[in-house]
């Protein structure tokens, strides 16, 4: 109980001391105004007065680091974010070194680096995106963010209508998509269909017929190197899924070229037979 009343007079005259000073005559009379005569001329007088006072190259370094760090708020795609972040840590380090604080200093050259190197991966990574846009597909770019995964013959990598939550790219191995009885070559990918999907479910079954090694990455990673990569990495998707489409489009007009032609012949055999038989 002791305690408890102790607490609570400590925190009663933090309140009060709080209130006094937050009180509007007592702010007037640090600005230096009569409280009992303020005007918006002599309050816009003052106003100015501690501007002017304060006009310091130390606070102007500071003022545009702080104009820096406000758009880097605004902004939406990540490369100029990090670009306006360093020049913003570079004017506010200028500031702590001009009016001698070592910690604003230390703390800004630190964030520096950082950025530099965020900025740098970012760099790379829509570079290869835009490579993609141009007609490389290769996929030796994506491979860092990937992990290693080894199958055994007879293991299903996954099933048709499955919810969908990762891509692979095969390494070594065979790989079939049992729906169409096709193997899928090395070095292609797998699964990314379902990253389209509007309810993220698999469209084929794909088995090991050979044991062989993936690489996999996840949705929420290929997200985030969308978003990051200012959407270059998009467009790479849907070329390599505007391609998968049309192969299987160009595969299913043969099997149907085929089906005809195999309707045509026996609709010709019947013919032939029904003749011999009226002759």
């Amino acid at each position: 109980m002791s305690s408890s009343a102790d607490l609570s007079t400590i925190l009663n005259r933090i309140l009060d001391t709080a209130a006094d000073n937050l009180r509007i005559t007592k702010i007037l009379v640090q600005m230096g105004l009569d409280p009992n005569n303020i005007t918006y001329d002599a309050l816009f007088d003052r106003l100015l007065e501690i501007v002017l006072a304060n006009i310091t190259l130390a606070n102007m370094f500071a003022l545009v680091g702080a104009i820096f760090f406000v758009a880097t708020l605004l902004m939406q795609r990540m490369v100029p974010l990090r670009v306006a972040n360093m020049v913003g840590c570079a004017f506010f380090a200028t500031s702590g070194a001009l009016s001698g604080s070592v910690a604003t200093v230390l703390l800004y050259l630190l964030l520096l680096p950082v950025n530099a190197v965020r900025l740098r991966q970012l760099l790379r990574l829509v570079k290869k995106a835009r490579n993609a846009t141009q007609g490389d597909m290769s996929m030796e770019w994506i491979k860092p963010f990937m992990t290693e995964r080894k199958y055994r013959r007879g293991d299903t990598l996954f099933k048709i209508h499955d919810t969908a939550n990762e891509m692979f790219l095969t390494v070594t191995g065979k790989f079939l998509v049992k729906e169409i009885n096709v193997e899928i070559p090395l070095g292609r990918l797998m699964g990314e269909l379902g990253f389209l999907t509007p309810n993220n479910r698999r469209t084929g079954t794909v088995e090991c017929i050979e044991d062989g090694q993936v690489l996999t990455i996840t949705y929420e990673r290929l997200l985030e190197i969308y978003f990051q990569s200012n959407q270059q990495f998009g467009y790479y998707i849907l070329l390599l899924t505007s391609q998968r489409l049309l192969e299987n489009n160009q595969r299913l007009q043969e099997n149907i070229s085929r089906l005809e032609a195999t309707l045509v012949q026996e609709k010709a055999v019947r013919e032939t037979a029904a003749a011999h038989g009226i002759a």
